[in-house]
């Protein structure tokens, strides 16, 4: 009988998750029927929605409920799939979540080709994060040549695709990450400017590497980075509403005054366009123009990535508390197994 070792989430986090709140269990799988497929995972992906998962407030999707595996995109090898399409030793694109095998429908799995690219790309840069960076800039963005994107946790596998792609089409690229490497990559990327939101006068940098304004400003952030670019935005311009990475562990509201007013208050002046989006709204639509245009990138150099590739499901607990803290630095990946 197949088993599988998982990480489950033992109770809902108050605040930032704490190693308690996970619990790791063995259990036994069962055989897979016709339409499935018997996984072996090789690589999963670890990305900031999951907080959001970890909590049963309202979402755009089903929390994970106690006792149950904890969610993420995966890279596995498949051991089993009788009367389906694909054979034992194929490696396939799934959701089998934070564990060491599963059994998912075979309808839902995508087969990989190695030699196409890293098979840590599909969860990265060639999967639904590049996927989010592609249509939240070109589709609600819609930079022009000659204007302004800016883009917060831009050393991120969103953030930096977003510039690199904002650059393709012609825009400025100014990235705004924590920490003086991370600042260092943004540059070594090509972005136009860089600013490190950790420093005491980050307000004035980011007023000195936006003369023209901000015409499209990817909020992956909030908090005291939007704080900023807020009175940069120039008329019109477009603000996709990807991540609100600053506020995932907030147990109430910030301190201060409501300054729902004054946001109002510049969306109507300026015309503003605040549009929050899950990338999954657009597979139908750009997915397949993705594939061709990321790849093509990639392949001129036009467009590249970097990985921070933890070895074991073992550390996942802890590399996801980093993530949620900045730590990571590239698109975070749990190496499973060979």
């Amino acid at each position: 009988m197949p088993s599988t070792t998982r990480i489950v989430l033992a109770s809902r986090p108050h605040g930032a998750p704490q190693q308690d709140n996970f619990r790791t269990e063995t259990l036994d799988l069962g055989q897979p029927a016709e339409g499935e497929a018997l996984l072996e995972t090789l690589y999963l992906s670890l990305d900031p929605y999951m907080r959001g998962r970890m909590s049963d407030a309202p979402s755009y999707s089903p929390p994970v409920q106690i006792g149950g595996p904890m969610v993420g995109g995966t890279v596995s090898r498949v051991v089993a799939a009788p009367g389906g399409d694909l054979s034992p030793g194929d490696v396939v694109l799934g959701y089998g979540g934070w564990q060491t095998h599963s059994i998912e429908r075979t309808a839902h799995l995508r087969r990989l080709d190695a030699d196409r690219a890293p098979l840590s790309t599909a969860l990265g840069v060639l999967g639904m994060p590049g996927f989010t960076a592609y249509a939240g800039l070109l589709k609600i963005g819609a930079p022009q040549p000659g204007e302004t994107v800016v883009v917060a946790a831009a050393s991120g596998p969103v953030g930096s695709a977003v510039g690199q792609i904002a650059r393709a089409k012609g825009a400025r690229a100014v990235g705004i990450a924590g920490g003086p490497e991370k600042v260092a990559y943004l540059t070594e990327l090509g972005f136009d400017a860089a600013i490190d939101h950790r420093a005491a006068d980050f307000a004035d940098q980011l007023a000195a590497a936006t003369p023209d304004g901000i015409d499209v400003y990817f909020e992956n952030v909030g908090g005291k980075v939007f704080d900023a670019v807020l009175p940069r935005l120039n008329e019109f311009a477009r603000i996709p509403v990807c991540g609100l990475v600053a506020g995932y562990n907030a147990t109430s509201l910030p301190d201060g005054p409501n300054r729902v007013p004054q946001l109002m208050g510049a969306i109507l002046r300026k015309s503003l366009t605040v549009r929050g989006f899950i990338q999954r709204e657009f597979v139908k639509e750009l997915g397949a123009q993705f594939e061709q245009d990321m790849a093509a990138w990639i392949a001129d150099g036009t467009v590249q990535h970097k990985e921070d590739l933890v070895e074991g499901l073992d550390h996942a607990v802890e590399a996801f508390q980093g993530l949620l803290e900045g730590k990571n630095f590239g698109k975070l990946v749990v190496k499973v197994a060979d």
